[in-house]
């Protein structure tokens, strides 16, 4: 059973927030992702981020990370080479246990205004992409200093 929430009150009182408001809807609905591979999102300064996945067994040509839109997808499709195909065939692998996925994957994140991919490493199994939010001059608050002068028309 789904709960659902009416967002019309949003449209009538938030004049240029309808796009929040069909956010907050999409994310409420049940989505088809899955939750592998498993991932952290870290708070590093008042506008920086950082997405950390578990990608073990990936390398990182294996990984295509594309942002688009507002968007980040992180896509892991694992490489076999005709070498790795001859050897499996030859010599099968019996797993007594096996935990580790190394099944492909698609994760999709969705980022807010003026937040920029800026980096992406992998180090010790993580994948680490970095972001940050750049607040254009022109949206920054600033410092009126009073005068004592208008500066209209030279009068005082």
């Amino acid at each position: 059973m789904r709960n659902s929430t009416d967002y019309s009150p949003l449209y009538r009182s938030f004049i240029g927030f309808d796009h929040l408001a069909s956010l907050i809807d999409k994310a409420s609905q049940p989505g088809k992702q899955s939750s592998y591979p498993p991932y952290n999102i870290e708070l590093l300064a008042e506008n920086q981020y950082r997405i950390t996945m578990a990608v073990a067994g990936f390398s990182e040509e294996d990984i295509d990370i594309e942002s688009k839109d507002n968007g980040l997808i992180i896509v892991g499709t694992k490489q076999t080479t005709a070498n790795s195909k001859q050897e499996n065939e030859s010599s099968p692998r019996h797993f007594l246990h096996q935990g580790i996925a190394e099944r492909n994957f698609e994760r999709k994140f969705q980022l807010g205004e003026h937040v920029k991919v800026i980096g992406a490493f992998m180090e010790n199994g993580l994948l680490h992409v970095d972001l940050e939010r750049e607040i254009p001059e022109a949206l920054k608050s600033r410092k009126i200093a009073i005068n004592g002068k208008s500066l209209l028309n030279g009068n005082s």
